[in-house]
């Protein structure tokens, strides 16, 4: 999926300081701005009205693997030390034991686990992406109606369309605003994902039309995340807070809590305030025809999307060329702007930071052939082998390379030079993941966090979604001890 990352119109300029001087950006407010539909209304219309008969086959079946994809890099980060920090930070406060963890014995209230189970689900940044806007769209989604499913019993068929639903919602409102709102800073996943989840959640409690708009008025509210916190821990804290955001909202809309009918598309509402661009036609234009879910991809590499090219191209020099990381005297990158500025960080000392350097990401690749969390662990970022050859690695802007695209040239030491260059990388829309690799990256991802035989249990279940009963049994199914 071409992902194409468009300047920042209009972004915030110093104000002229000259005493009756106008700044541009303050006479393009003055204009009379053009009549938004009402996008709140319509969204809340269309998310009620949804339903496990009214999707299509294919949709059904992205969502069932959107679903897998989450279930496993859940279990997958449940012992990682920021899930292990933020439970013993929150365990104190916590309140009635409603809802339990992937991988652990502890127990929450829904909201507290929502948030862990997003934190738990992102830590890897193995999760889901939606490559139109960078959303990882199950994190928050799923987290939410799964802890709310622990306590109030839902069939599989309302719980999958439940999770389109928010999917749906939350890409479409990114959509709307990108790539401006990302561009200046903002984490969308962290911004969108609340009304994602405030969806889902409202659609299982059956909330009233009016109660739905207050729902995403709310979640409107609470936008989460900026792209600052990339390389720590507080970037998977962005999608679990969505999700206990969302939560939050519906739990709130669904007593009576009122909040603005527009609280999307208002002259002072969410778009206008966090964007330059507001395009609502991707909120609007067919809604229950074309569906953001189908365009949903899955992450073979444990790191951000935009390295996935790199990795691609470097396992295959290694595997079909069998070149050795001794021989390699230099690895030319041409890349597009968007990589340096995500990941150029060019000498990371943990693994969160290593998901954030493409240095180190190209010379992982070249090293031990793969791209898992063990690739980026902080282990693999202080191998003396990875360091040597990340200081090798020479990445250049290069107009014609899209950001989902790399050239990659090594060339080694007696002057022989191999080459690929990436198109689509593996787990993009045009080569994406099949059902038996989404379940290999389930398998490694459980091991050593539950026995082979749960894990098998659990995996059957995610495939086996819209014929549940009690979507619970899920999430009970994969606590550590069950």
């Amino acid at each position: 999926m071409t992902m194409n990352r468009r300047s920042l119109i209009g972004a915030a300029g110093l104000a002229l300081a000259a005493p009756g001087l106008e700044s541009p950006q303050a006479a393009e407010s003055a204009k009379p701005a053009t009549k938004a539909p009402p996008v709140t209304k319509i969204l809340a219309q269309w998310i009620l009205a949804s339903s496990y008969d009214t999707l299509p086959e294919n949709v059904r079946r992205e969502g069932v693997r959107s679903f897998l994809n989450w279930v496993g890099v859940a279990i997958g980060g449940s012992h990682h030390e920021t899930v292990d920090v933020a439970v013993a930070a929150l365990q104190p406060f916590s309140g009635p034991p409603q809802a339990g963890l992937f991988g652990r014995a502890e127990r929450f209230d829904i909201m507290n686990a929502a948030f862990l189970s997003g934190v738990a689900s992102h830590i890897f940044d193995f999760d889901d992406t939606h490559l139109k806007t960078i959303i990882h769209p199950a994190g928050p989604v799923a987290s939410a109606i799964l802890a709310y499913a622990q306590m109030k019993p839902v069939s599989g068929k309302d719980f999958l369309d439940a999770l389109v639903v928010g999917i749906e919602t939350e890409c479409r409102i990114g959509n709307a605003v990108y790539p401006n709102h990302y561009d200046a800073g903002w984490h969308i996943t962290g911004t969108c994902g609340p009304f994602g989840a405030a969806a889902a959640v409202g659609k299982l409690m059956g909330l009233t039309e009016p109660q739905m708009v207050y729902a995403l008025g709310l979640a409107a509210s609470q936008p989460v995340g900026l792209r600052e916190s990339f390389g720590s821990m507080n970037k998977s804290f962005n999608p679990g807070r969505a999700a206990s955001n969302g939560l939050f909202a519906a739990i709130l809309a669904a007593k009576g809590f009122t909040s603005s009918d527009g609280m999307i598309e208002a002259k002072r509402g969410w778009a206008n305030t966090i964007s330059t661009k507001q395009d609502w036609s991707e909120i609007t234009d067919g809604l229950g025809t074309r569906y953001e879910a189908l365009l949903n991809t899955y992450k073979p590499f444990a790191c951000g999307i935009v390295m996935h090219p790199t990795i691609d191209a470097g396992v295959q020099i290694r595997d079909q060329d069998h070149v050795r990381p001794e021989d390699i005297a230099r690895v030319d990158l041409k890349v597009h702007p968007l990589v340096l500025e995500l990941t150029g960080k060019t000498a990371p000392k943990t693994g969160l930071e290593g998901k954030f350097s493409i240095y180190h990401a190209a010379a992982i690749a070249l090293v031990e052939g793969a791209g898992g969390e063990k690739q980026f662990s902080d282990r693999a970022v202080n191998d003396p082998r990875v360091v040597a050859l990340r200081q090798k690695v020479v990445p250049v802007i290069t107009p014609g390379i899209d950001a989902a695209q790399v050239d990659m040239t090594v060339t080694l030491t007696d002057g022989r030079s191999f080459h690929r260059r990436i198109e689509h990388a593996i787990g993009s829309v045009e080569k994406p993941m099949s059902d038996a690799q989404l379940e290999a990256k389930f398998t490694d991802l459980a091991a050593g966090v539950l026995p082979e035989t749960q894990a098998k249990r659990v995996m059957q279940m995610c495939w086996s979604l819209p014929e549940l009963t009690d979507v619970g049994e899920v999430a009970r199914a994969g606590v550590q001890g069950a």
